[in-house]
C-alpha cells in the first residue's frame, strides 16, 4: 500500500508544487495533537493527508523540533513519511507551539507525550512516568472553553483515562469532556504504510451513551480510510491493557528465539533452521521469530516494565515474575554478545578498533532508544577497545547516547572508512545497506585476523569465511580459521 501513497504524492507534489493554503470549503473538524514525536507527527500527517475536509495542528513546547517539520529536514525519518507532510502542510496540516490556542480552537485532542519509565521515586525502573501527562491534562483543563474528546494516544497504564477524567473534571467551568484511549501500534521504519493499511484500530471508550457518541467521532474520522470491520471498539480499560499485552507478546517471542539462539551455539543447531521448521507451524507463526543481538525501541522494555508494576500492584507475584524475565533475557541475550567477542577476540578488547555497523534499533529509521547497540558500545569501552559508529541515519543520536561516556569513539558515516584499520564489524542493525557492502575490500583494509559478529544474521557468513573472516553469527556454530 505504501507504494500507492507515494505515487499520489509523487503526481500531487510535482504537478502542485504550491498547495493552496486555505481549502475551499471551511473546515468540519478541528483536530489537536499534543506532541510531535515519533507518534504524533506521523499519526496526524497521515490524517491530515487522507482527511483534507479536517484541520490538523501538532503542537509542542519544544521549539527547534516544530521548526523542523516545518522545514525540509523532518525531525524523524520514516519511508514515505517526507511526502505524506509535504503533501497536507500548509493546507490543512500545521504546525505550532502555540498550545493555549490549540486547545481553545480544537474539538478533538489527541495526547501523544512522552511517558517514559520513572527514574526516581515509588516504582522506580518499572512504574510509568506520567509528569508530562498529569500537566497535559491540565492545561487542556486550564484553557477549553468548549466541551472535548480527549483521545490518549500515549502508551498509559490502565486506568489512566479514569485519572485524566478526574483532573479535567474537577473544575467548575462548565466544559465536558470525554476521554477515549487509542493506543498506537505503529513499527518504526515501516510507519507510515503501518498508518495507511494498519492491522485494526482500536478505541477504547466509557459505555455511557455519551462515551459511545465521543467514541463514534473517533471511528468517523479512521473510517474515511481505514475498512469499518478494521476499527474496533472495546471499553476503556481493555484498550489501555491491550496495547501493553501486544508489545509484551511480541517481546516475549524475540527473548524466546535468542534464549533458544544460546543453546544451538552449545549444542551445533543453526537457529535459522529450527526457527524456520517451527514457525510452519500455523499455530505459531514466522514472525517476531529472528534471533538478534536483542530488541530495543522505546515501547517494548518500558512497556513489559509496566506490566509487570501492575502485577505486582495487584499482588500477582508468579505473573509479574514470567513477564520480567523477558526483559532479563534481552539483557542477558546482549552481555553475551559482548562475552562473545572478548572470549573470541583472546581476552582482550584493549586498544583493538571496534566497528559497530549500525546504531538505531532497527532498520529504517535514526531511533535508538533502547537499542542493543548503546549497551554494545558502552561495554566495548569499559573494556578499552577503540570504537568507531557508522549508521546511514542514526549518527546524531548516537552521539547523545553516548555524550558523557569515558572512552575512545568516533563517527563516520561511510561504512568502508569505518572499518578500515578495524579488528572487527560488530553488526547492530539489519540495514539493506550492509548485506550488499563489498566485503572483500573491507576484509582488505582491516587488521588481522579480521571477526565479523553479525548480531542480526543477515550477511552471507560462507562468503565472509571464504575472504578471510572468522564469522560468529547469533545461534549458529562460528566460521573461523582457527
Amino acid at each position: 500500500m505504501i507504494t500507492s501513497v507515494q505515487n499520489v504524492l509523487i503526481t500531487e507534489t510535482c504537478g502542485l508544487p504550491h498547495l493552496e493554503t486555505k481549502p475551499e470549503m471551511p473546515f468540519t473538524r478541528n483536530i489537536l495533537c499534543i506532541g510531535a514525536g515519533y507518534v504524533g507527527g506521523p499519526t496526524m500527517a497521515m490524517i491530515a493527508f487522507k482527511c483534507s475536509q479536517y484541520k490538523v495542528t501538532v503542537v509542542d513546547i519544544n521549539p527547534e523540533r516544530i521548526a523542523q517539520w516545518n522545514s525540509d529536514d523532518l525531525p524523524i525519518y520514516e519511508p514515505g513519511l517526507d511526502q505524506v507532510v509535504r503533501a497536507a502542510r500548509g493546507r490543512n496540516l500545521f504546525f505550532s507551539t502555540e498550545i493555549e490556542k490549540g486547545i481553545r480552537d480544537s474539538d478533538v485532542i489527541f495526547v501523544s507525550v512522552n511517558t517514559p519509565t520513572k527514574t526516581f521515586g515509588a516504582g522506580a525502573g518499572m512504574a510509568a512516568d506520567l509528569q508530562y501527562w498529569d500537566k497535559t491534562a491540565r492545561e487542556i483543563r486550564k484553557h477549553s472553553r468548549s466541551s472535548k474528546i480527549i483521545v490518549e494516544k500515549s502508551t498509559l497504564p490502565v486506568k489512566t483515562a479514569q485519572a485524566m477524567e478526574q483532573i479535567l473534571t474537577c473544575g467548575d467551568n462548565g466544559v465536558c469532556f470525554d476521554v477515549l484511549s487509542n493506543p498506537e501500534f505503529l513499527a518504526e521504519g515501516t510507519a507510515v504504510q503501518d498508518l495507511e493499511n494498519p492491522d485494526r484500530v482500536l478505541i477504547g471508550s466509557s459505555q455511557t451513551p455519551q462515551g459511545l457518541m465521543a467514541r463514534d467521532v473517533l471511528v468517523e474520522i479512521y473510517a474515511n480510510w481505514i475498512p469499518r470491520n478494521k476499527i474496533i471498539t472495546s471499553n476503556v480499560w481493555s484498550s489501555e491493557l491491550s496495547k501493553l499485552v501486544a508489545n509484551a507478546f511480541l517481546a516475549q517471542r524475540i527473548s524466546s528465539v535468542n534464549a533458544i539462539s544460546a543453546l544451538c551455539e552449545k549444542a551445533d543447531a543453526d537457529i535459522q533452521e529450527v526457527t524456520r521448521a517451527v514457525g510452519m507451524d500455523s499455530r505459531v507463526g514466522a514472525k517476531f521469530l529472528n534471533a538478534s543481538v536483542g530488541f530495543g525501541g522505546s515501547c517494548f522494555k518500558k512497556d513489559i516494565l509496566n506490566l509487570v508494576y501492575i502485577c505486582r500492584h495487584y499482588d500477582l507475584k508468579e505473573v509479574a515474575d514470567y513477564w520480567e524475565g523477558v526483559v532479563k533475557i534481552n539483557d542477558y541475550q546482549k552481555e553475551r554478545f559482548i562475552l562473545n567477542m572478548l572470549q573470541v577476540m583472546f581476552n582482550t578488547l584493549a586498544r583493538k578498533k571496534i566497528c559497530l555497523f549500525g546504531f538505531a534499533f532497527k532498520a529504517d529509521t535514526g531511533d535508538t532508544r533502547e537499542s542493543p547497540a548503546i549497551r554494545i558500545a558502552k561495554r566495548l569501552m569499559e573494556e578499552k577497545a577503540d570504537l568507531v559508529i557508522t549508521d546511514p541515519k542514526a549518527l546524531n543520536n548516537a552521539k547523545d547516547d553516548l555524550k558523557g561516556v569515558d572512552g575512545n569513539v568516533s563517527y563516520i558515516e561511510d561504512p568502508y572508512e569505518a572499518a578500515a584499520g578495524s579488528c572487527a564489524i560488530a553488526l547492530m542493525t539489519e540495514w539493506s545497506l550492509y548485506k550488499g557492502l563489498d566485503y572483500e575490500k573491507i576484509f582488505q583494509t582491516m587488521a588481522k585476523p579480521a571477526f565479523v559478529f553479525d548480531g542480526r544474521n543477515i550477511l552471507d557468513h560462507p562468503a565472509l569465511f571464504e575472504t578471510g573472516f572468522n564469522v560468529f553469527p547469533i545461534g549458529k556454530p562460528p566460521l573461523t580459521h582457527f
